[in-house]
């Protein structure tokens, strides 16, 4: 996530507040911030989280989807801020990959570890949808979840 992807989720963020609508953010990064643009893609984070926080008090409903993969400092952030979160089967989401986890902790990982569906039994994801149902699902979840 680089500044203009920021600035653009933040501004969708800040409409939807304005105008007291759901909103639904896709998230699909292999990576996390855009490091050749230094601190200011940080910062998008940060700015993203902060316009979410204000969503949120004005009680917006913030409905996150996760594709695979959702990684880096998208998932760390954002991604998982969501008053609802669904994912496509198999989606990979994570900070840092299986692999670098691995090496890190010096454990053996599950074989699904950091899929939906290990994120689903754990609790950090609500729902796994197909990407043909998740139309007719995030219209549902928006039917029930309004907070008008």
């Amino acid at each position: 996530m680089g500044s203009v992807v920021g600035e653009k989720l933040t501004r969708a963020v800040e409409r939807a507040t304005e105008l007291s609508l759901p909103l639904v953010i896709v998230s699909g990064s292999g990576g996390g911030a855009r490091m050749h643009e230094g601190i200011i893609s940080l910062m998008q984070m940060g700015k993203v989280s902060a316009a979410l926080a204000r969503y949120r008090r004005a009680r917006g409903l913030f409905i996150s989807v996760l594709t695979n993969p959702t990684m880096g400092g998208v998932a760390a952030s954002f991604a998982s801020l969501g008053d609802i979160i669904v994912a496509e089967p198999k989606a990979l989401v994570g900070f840092a990959g299986p692999r670098v986890v691995e090496a890190t902790c010096k454990i053996a990982l599950p074989d699904d570890f950091q899929t939906s569906e290990f994120m689903l039994k754990h609790g950090f994801v609500d729902r796994i949808v197909a990407r043909s149902e998740l139309r007719s699902e995030l219209a549902r979840l928006i039917d029930y979840g309004g907070r008008q």
